[in-house]
């Protein structure tokens, strides 16, 4: 596997390979993509805009403001800015498979003493993407595709 560059992502958008919508280019890292918080689901209550403010020992749910879409031969790997670390949040993130297709849905967890205001449209998750050593041959949708084409949160039913 390879990390793709600022420069190949960019390559990868115009190609058609790789879909980031809306994109902002000063979310482009050196090696990813910023992701945005699209919306957020915090005590039974959700939010679109504004601020949320995360209680020590809070538990949220948040969708990406970006649809992202991956090929056949590629994925991605997501990690939480160090900017949430230092402020007490936790995330587990999940790899964006081959040809998925859609927002994503994470979660976040307050382990440290403090509130922490979270802002909608702040950059939250980096993005990685990798490519594989050959496409997939049955991409996203055909294996399982439970959240392919998804827009803001989705939990298991």
């Amino acid at each position: 596997m390879a990390v793709l560059s600022d420069r190949e992502i960019l390559e990868a958008i115009e190609a058609g390979r790789l879909k980031i919508e809306p994109f902002n280019e000063d979310n482009l890292t050196p090696n990813g993509y910023d992701l945005s918080i699209g919306s957020i689901r915090y005590e039974g209550e959700d939010f679109t805009d504004g601020t949320v403010t995360v209680r020590p020992g809070g538990w949220f749910l948040l969708s990406t403001g970006e649809v992202v879409g991956m090929d056949q031969s590629m994925i991605g790997n997501m990690w939480l800015r160090s900017s949430w670390v230092r402020k007490g949040l936790i995330t587990c993130f999940g790899v964006i498979d081959a040809g998925f297709e859609g927002s994503l849905t994470l979660s976040g967890f307050n382990a440290g003493p403090d509130f922490v205001d979270v802002d909608i449209g702040n950059t939250y998750a980096q993005m990685v993407i990798m490519t594989m050593g050959s496409a997939a041959d049955k991409e996203y949708a055909e294996r399982s595709g439970s959240y392919q084409g998804q827009r803001g949160i989705k939990v298991p039913e």
